[in-house]
């Protein structure tokens, strides 16, 4: 297959070493806003370039990767439906959440697949978590504990437009209870800090978050994120039930030091970056995209999923300001 890959920036660069890779994708053609990347990405993988968006679809492509900014989601995901081909695209579907729905209710009425890159449903512990739940032998899950902590903040040009932290990091874990408990959220406390660097609270934003999530069923999840987490990447989950009790992202790269007298794991370095902790899980999201465009498999992330955790994160943002529990039903329209 041929496939079109729009932007090139750190994601959308690694996206392009992946895609290169594929048994299945015979062609890669690219774009970026700047063409000496375009060129450089093009060089590096042995890719075909175009000078836009649009003259990237209308060569022939049988797909496209969006991994363009935030800006520019929904316009791409609605230029690649029109032409009536597959999309992959990065999350989220959009920065504002009207618009996040807009786009949603068109790529519905379109029937045309669109997969959104939540990368954690492909990550192999997190995907045997989900298979524990759905066969029962953890009996009834009652307890829901996900992290995402990261060695250090992004730049403050990146956090003033990120929409905060549980827009832009606490939605892989909103996504991934979500998904891996097959529960729906309906309501959401959160609370966090700003201590760190001065720009978090300059932009009403927090450095360190905890988000309390009550599922349909009556359980609880519990996310913890941080944007200072020195030792590294930290990403894991842990699932108790009433017969038994599983965990995720525990390795000998987990970034953690192990206090217990005569016990030396962890043993290995720490991770310390997410496309290092979660590469196997990047290609195999990529992989499954490649499924979809040939027909072979639905979306295995659907824009109703990401519009899922949209809501859980604007309630969680609301939480956060108003200092109280929110209701999904606030912030989702009947």
């Amino acid at each position: 297959m041929r496939l079109g890959l729009i932007g090139l920036g750190r994601i959308g660069s690694f996206h392009a070493d992946t895609l290169s890779q594929l048994p299945a994708v015979e062609s890669l053609v690219v774009t970026d806003a700047v063409p000496a990347v375009t060129r450089a990405v093009a060089d590096r993988v042995g890719a075909h370039t175009a000078d836009s968006p649009e003259s990237l679809i209308a060569s022939g492509v049988d797909a496209i990767v969006i991994a363009a900014a935030t800006n520019a989601h929904t316009q791409l995901i609605r230029a690649g439906v029109e032409a009536g081909i597959p999309v992959f695209c990065e999350k989220p579907l959009s920065g504002d959440l009207a618009e996040a729905m807009a786009i949603a209710r068109y790529v519905n009425e379109s029937g045309i697949p669109v997969q959104v890159g939540y990368p954690r449903r492909f990550d192999p512990a997190f995907a045997s978590a989900r298979a524990a739940v759905e066969s029962g032998e953890l009996g009834w899950v009652h307890t829901v504990r996900s992290t995402t902590l990261d060695p250090a903040p992004a730049p403050r040009a990146y956090i003033e437009t990120s929409g905060g932290i549980f827009r832009d990091c606490s939605v892989h874990d909103f996504d991934t209870v979500r998904w891996v408990t097959g529960r729906e959220v309906v309501e959401v406390y959160a609370t966090g800090s700003a201590k760190g660097d001065d720009f978090f609270a300059e932009f009403g934003d927090v450095a360190t978050a905890a988000t309390v999530l009550t599922f349909d069923d009556g359980a609880t999840a519990v996310v913890s994120n941080s944007c200072y987490n020195l030792r590294g990447y930290d990403v894991r989950l842990e699932l108790h039930g009433t017969a038994d009790s599983v965990a995720a992202g525990w390795s000998d790269t987990t970034p953690l030091r192990n206090l217990e007298p005569g016990v030396a794991w962890p043993a290995g370095s720490p991770a310390t970056f997410f496309m290092d902790r979660l590469a196997s899980a990047f290609h195999a999201e990529l992989h499954a995209f490649t499924q979809v465009v040939a027909r072979q498999r639905k979306s295995p992330c659907t824009v109703d999923d990401a519009l899922a955790v949209a809501f859980i994160a604007e309630a969680a943002t609301l939480s956060l300001q108003a200092h109280r529990p929110v209701q999904i039903d606030e912030v989702r329209p009947s």
